[in-house]
């Protein structure tokens, strides 16, 4: 039983925009500019070369209105491994226009936190033949094979969120439906916003599954900018009533006060939105809450008075596969948390695969 539609989505429009020579020259780019114009910015600057000027002496929020149109570089283009979510991932842009004070791409990307997005659509889109069953998460897997080579493209941004002054995210979806493939493929994405009226009608054809990021509202306090969690459940489910693959990003996780009641009420939530869709494909993947030194530091920065829990002393020191430092939850409180989402989510969505906890 679907709940009641919010009245407007959440759109995100740049106040100020560049674009590169290069990226102007892109018929993507071109279709970009257009719908620019559309949405009515009128600070555009289309530069003489492929150099942006110099934005590092631009504020926070300055930068967060800012937009980039650019043309990618070939290692940018170069589809890379992206366990446990996919096989691969790949750029549709950089950077995201949320102000989640949590945000992991504060620790990812230097410089201001901009967005940049990629004029030369088709050319990083053609690279993606190349790895088409090479992948070593869901290829060759017993549980996920079926899924085929999975490509992860929200990896550095929220292909959602940017959608009306882009027009990427629908072109991929219908590449993806479209494209003669050697095997079977999947486009994955998560996003944080209900904009998903131009997403419905695509010929998608079952190959790509669009994941809401939820939270409950201990959590959603943090997520500035963003659409509102109970518009995200709406979407997902005119989504799954699309015939989209669709999924849950349960994410990030944190024991706040009565998390369970919470947790509980938000699975509960979502499994009235999806009852009674024919053919329902639904995943849930669950990522527990997590910092890196770089990230706090850049956090704090942009968020000086954040409430977020940041204490290293009340979490455990973990090195990932490079040596990099990361804060997680306690052994404790991470077994306690598994345990109790593991059978939630069995008993309130039946219907679901649980891929991944982490």
């Amino acid at each position: 039983m679907a709940t009641t539609s919010p009245v407007r989505p959440v759109l995100w429009t740049p106040s100020t925009v560049f674009v590169t020579a290069s990226a102007s020259a892109e018929p993507h780019g071109r279709a970009i500019l257009e719908r620019l114009a559309a949405a009515g910015v009128e600070d555009v600057t289309v530069l003489a070369g492929d150099r942006l000027p110099n934005l590092r002496d631009r504020s926070y929020g300055e930068a967060k209105r800012t937009l980039a149109v650019v043309t990618s570089a070939e290692s940018k283009r170069r589809p890379t491994p992206i366990p446990p979510s996919a096989d691969f991932s790949f750029p549709l842009a950089e950077g995201c226009p949320g102000h989640c004070q949590y945000c992991y791409l504060a620790g990812s990307l230097s410089g201001p936190p901009i967005t940049r997005v990629y004029a030369d659509l088709p050319r990083i889109l053609a690279g993606l033949d190349a790895v088409v069953g090479t992948g070593s998460v869901t290829t060759g897997s017993a549980g996920r094979d079926h899924e085929g080579t999975t490509f992860e493209a929200s990896c550095y941004t929220d292909p959602v969120a940017l959608e009306h002054v882009t027009g990427s995210l629908a072109a991929t979806i219908t590449h993806f439906g479209t494209h003669a493939w050697t095997g079977p493929v999947q486009l994955r994405l998560t996003t944080k916003y209900d904009d998903v009226e131009g997403l419905l009608d695509l010929p998608h054809h079952g190959r790509t599954r669009v994941r809401m990021s939820l939270n409950v509202p201990g959590v959603e306090r943090f997520e500035g900018g963003t659409a509102r969690v109970r518009a995200r459940v709406h979407a997902l489910g005119r989504l799954a009533r699309a015939g989209y693959p669709v999924g849950l990003t349960i994410a990030p996780i944190m024991p706040v006060d009565d998390w369970r009641a919470q947790y509980g009420e938000l699975l509960a939530q979502v499994g009235q939105e999806l009852s009674g869709i024919d053919g329902l494909d639904l995943t849930v993947e669950c990522i527990t809450h997590r910092f890196t030194p770089k990230s706090k530091d850049v956090q704090l920065d942009w968020y000086p008075r954040t409430k977020l829990d940041l204490v290293e002393e009340d979490r455990t020191r973990k090195h990932g596969k490079f040596g990099a430092v990361k804060y997680v939850y306690p052994r404790e409180t991470m077994a306690e948390l598994r345990g109790w989402f593991t059978d939630a989510v069995s008993v309130d969505l039946p219907a679901a695969r649980f891929l991944y906890w982490t």
